[in-house]
Formats: structure tokens, sequence, C-alpha cells
């Protein structure tokens, strides 16, 4: 497996954890702000653009405001950030000041990305930003987000980020080196991975149950973040942000952290949104038949393949799709309310009209609102 050469990068996403933030206090450290505005500096003069994905908010909140721990409701989590947020960019403000870098703010939260025409909103806004040599910063906009709006971590937001301003790169700053086979914190002797060549197969290890390593300091979510990249063909660096000089090795082609490597077959923008940045609103469950026609031939999901309907939907929103087993293996976007769907289900094309009154629409999913994700019975995955 080669290394990706990062001296070619044109358009970097980099997401920076709290914790290479803060003190243990919970504090904002100065420094911290100040060695990473070097490095990012040092990564736009060579011509790379930035995006930041920057937690931290709610963490300057709870020291603000004098919180013995990090806040655990959704209305104290939003009142840290209230207080944070400004604090948090102040911070940024005044480092990248010294470099003569100009940064913006800007706030999101899930329901920006959910709709296509707000997503495409926010990458012309970005798009903008870095074409005027702003530094845009993102953070989750925690302060108004509910548990529906929210993308959940900031690793995951930073793929979808780099999807958004479709990014040659993400790089995951956090307070681990990478990643190793097991917990190396158990086993001394675990083994570091500088190269992950299969993101997905990582992922169905790291996800077992039974397995100890690779969960602690938030592993998992920062892989989870490395698979949606891949999947749009973006590599993806785990490093430890503490460390002297770390974008700038980075950038210079060191090899330094973990990388991920992309899928070849990567996804287009509008299929990467359907598969990774929509919240499914229900379940589909097929047939073996309409399972093997959608992964093997491409073919749109009809209502006589249906077996099964799960949750309250309408037409346009996005839903999982399982197989006989209950195991998901695609999604896409429906063209009937989850009511109609009942109704038809099983049921052959041509006897939609007579079932629903009218024949508003043939397919319960089109081929060209539905991606098939990566399984172990689809390892290359089709669209």
């Amino acid at each position: 497996m080669k290394r990706v050469h990062f001296k070619t990068v044109k358009r970097a996403v980099i997401k920076i954890g709290s914790s290479i933030l803060t003190f243990k206090d919970g504090n904002l450290d100065s420094k911290a702000f100040l060695r990473l505005a070097s490095g990012i500096s040092h990564v736009v003069e060579r011509g790379t653009e930035a995006v930041i994905v920057s937690s931290g908010a709610i963490a300057a909140g709870v020291a603000k405001l004098g919180l013995r721990e990090r806040p655990k409701t959704v209305p104290e989590k939003q009142a840290a950030a209230a207080v944070g947020q400004s604090r948090l960019m102040r911070f940024y403000e005044e480092a990248f000041q010294g470099h003569g870098i100009t940064v913006g703010q800007i706030l999101i939260t899930h329901d920006d990305l959910r709709d296509r025409r707000r997503f495409l909103n926010a990458r012309h806004t970005m798009t903008t930003l870095l074409k005027s040599k702003i530094l845009p910063i993102v953070n989750e906009n925690d302060s108004v987000a509910v548990e529906e709006i929210m993308v959940g971590d900031n690793d995951n937001l930073s793929a979808l980020v780099a999807a958004l301003v479709e990014a040659d790169a993400l790089i995951i700053l956090s307070d681990i080196d990478g990643v190793y086979e097991s917990d190396p914190k158990e086993e001394k002797s675990a083994r570091f991975l500088p190269i992950v060549g299969d993101i997905y197969k990582r992922l169905l290890t790291v996800k077992k149950p039974a397995t100890k390593g690779l969960t602690v300091g938030g592993i998992v979510t920062k892989l989870e973040a490395a698979e949606k990249a891949s999947q749009y063909g973006i590599p993806t660096v785990i490093a430890n942000g503490r460390k002297e000089g770390v974008l700038k090795r980075i950038f210079d082609g060191e090899e330094v952290g973990t990388l991920i490597l992309p899928e070849e077959k990567k996804l287009g923008s509008r299929k990467h949104w359907i598969a990774y940045t929509l919240k499914p609103a229900g379940e589909i469950v097929v047939d073996e038949g309409a399972k093997k026609a959608i992964i093997e031939r491409g073919k749109s999901l009809l209502p006589i393949g249906v077996k099964e309907v799960k949750g309250t939907f309408g037409p346009g929103e996005a839903v999982r799709i399982l197989g006989e087993d209950r195991k998901e293996f695609a999604r896409g976007l429906v063209e009937l309310e989850s009511s109609q769907i009942k109704k038809i289900k099983g049921l052959k094309t041509s006897q939609i009209e007579r079932v629903l009154g009218s024949k508003i629409a043939e397919e319960i999913v089109h081929r060209d609102d539905l991606v098939v994700l990566k399984t172990d019975e689809a390892p290359d995955r089709g669209e």
C-alpha cells in the first residue's frame, strides 16, 4: 500500500479536538492555539486551502461557567456552548493575527446539511470564503442544536465538511498518535498501523463487542469519519495534534500518524450525501430477489420486492434498505409515503393504481436515488 503524497493537496479539512485545545481543567490553552496557527499557516502559505472543524466550545463554556464537569443535558450543553463559542473564536482570531490570516466562523447543524439546497448554499459560502483568503472555522451549532438536528460529533462532522467542500484530504488531530491493532493502554506491545487500506474491515473489527482495543479516546468516531471520507475518495490522517510541527510534517510528505487510504471507486456528491449525510427516517425490508437485483444489476426497488416497512416517513426522505437477514445493504430516497408502501408491498407495478387510486410512482426507490453500501456481500459497492 502506498502513502498519499500530501504535497499535492489543494484543499484540506483539519479537524481539531478539544483535548489539544484545553488544559486538564478545561480552560483554553493559548499556546496550543499559537502552535496550531503556526502549522496551519504553513499549510496555507504552501498554497493549500484549509478549512478547520474545531471542537472546544462546550469545554470553554464549562470552564467559564465554573462547572465541575461537562454538562449532560442538552439545555446545559447549549448554555455552555453559547458562552464558550465566542471565547473559542477569540483565541483563534488572536492566534492567526500574527500570521496575517483572517478567520470566519460557520456554525451548522444537521438540518443545514440534510436539505440539499442548504447543503449547496453552505458549500458556496465556504468556497467563497476560501477564494477570499479567509480561513473558515466550522463547528456544530451546539447552542441551538437538539438531538434531531445534531450531527453528533465533530469527527463525523469533519468528514461531512470534507465532502461538502470537495477536499483532497482530511486531517484529524487529537491526543492519540493514530490507530493501533489493539488498545496500547492495555497492551504495551500493541502494533501501530501507519496505513489502513480497508477502513470498512477495520471498522468491523473495532465495533465487535468483544474487542478491547481501538475504542479508547473516541477512535471509533474517527474511523467512522475516515470511512465517510474514504467513500468520497478522500484520504484521512489521524495524528497527535500535541506534537510540535505535526501539520508541517504531514504536508511536507513525512509519514506521520495513521493514513486511511481512500476508495478507488468513490461515490458521487449526491449519492454520498444520501448515504452519509441524511439521517434515515425508517427502514424497508426486501426479499432476496430484490436485494440481488439492487446489488448486482443496479436496479430500482419495486413494490414486489418489499416485505416489511418500519417507521413513518414521506416522499423524499431517506430510508435504510435491509435484506431478509435484517442487515442494511443500501440507502435511498423513497418516492411514496410509508403508509402507501405498506399498502402496495409485494404487488406488481401494474397493480399500484388499483390499490392507491392512481399510479403516483412505479418505484419505491429509484436507482438514481439509491446507494449500495459496502458490505461483506458487496465489498466493492455499487451505485
